[in-house]
This record gives structure tokens, sequence and C-alpha cells, in this order.
């Protein structure tokens, strides 16, 4: 996002009350991610995204009740903070691109590995909670 904006100054917008939006986002980003972190500490489970096979619990508890992925809801919320901060539309495209990646290949990798180890339990979470918002 940095270089688009970096080697593209002529699309940069004036964003009114720029810095103050952007670390607002990033706030809020990193406050989301941290809960999602803290629950999962809490209850003793893996953090790491490489090796969801390794859950030892399924956390739906804390900020999981309302996003099954509210680490990476954190960082789409950084991300459009840090878009905010540059204050460039074509570098803002970075936080859909972003979005579709994880939907694409990184959380359907980590569904399966959930379904496989708590399958009933997993399919009911699915159905009542939504994998962003």
């Amino acid at each position: 996002m940095w270089l688009v904006a970096r080697f593209s100054p002529a699309f940069t917008a004036d964003l009114p009350g720029r810095p103050g939006v952007a670390l607002a986002l990033a706030a809020a980003g990193a406050a989301v991610a941290l809960a999602g972190v803290a629950e999962f500490r809490r209850v003793r489970t893996t953090v790491n995204p490489l090796r969801p096979e390794r859950a030892s619990a399924l956390v739906t508890s804390g900020v999981f009740r309302w996003t099954r992925n509210p680490m990476y809801l954190g960082l789409a919320l950084a991300l459009l903070g840090w878009a905010a901060f540059l204050a460039h539309p074509l570098a803002a495209l970075g936080v859909p691109a972003f979005v579709v990646w994880m939907n694409r290949w990184q959380i359907p990798r980590e569904e399966r590995a959930l379904a496989a180890l708590f399958s009933e339990e997993f399919a009911r979470y699915r159905t009542r909670v939504r994998r962003w918002l």
C-alpha cells in the first residue's frame, strides 16, 4: 500500500482529520485482534494460523461471539487505518485485496481443520457467528 502511494502521488486525496481517523482505525483493529489473541491464550489453544490442526479448543467466547476471525478483522481495520493515513484511493485497494486473500486461501484451510477437530460444535458455531462481522 505504501509503495502504491509513494509511486503515484498524483492520486493522493485530501482527507480532513486524517491522522485521527487513521489512529482510531488502527487502535480499533489492534483492540479487536488482541482480544482474539487473549481469548485464545485464556483457553490455552494455539494462535498459530499456519497450524490450525493443533487447536485444542474451539473458542466461541469473548470477541468470538461476534466474529469467527477477530485477528483478521483487526488486521483489516489496521490496514484501513493505514489507507486513511496514506490518503490514497489506489492504496486503499489493499484492504479488499487482504479480505479476498484471507477468504480464498487462509480461512477455508482453518475452517476445514476446525470442522475435522470439532465437527458438530463447529458446525453449530458457524451458523451462529459470521466469518467477519
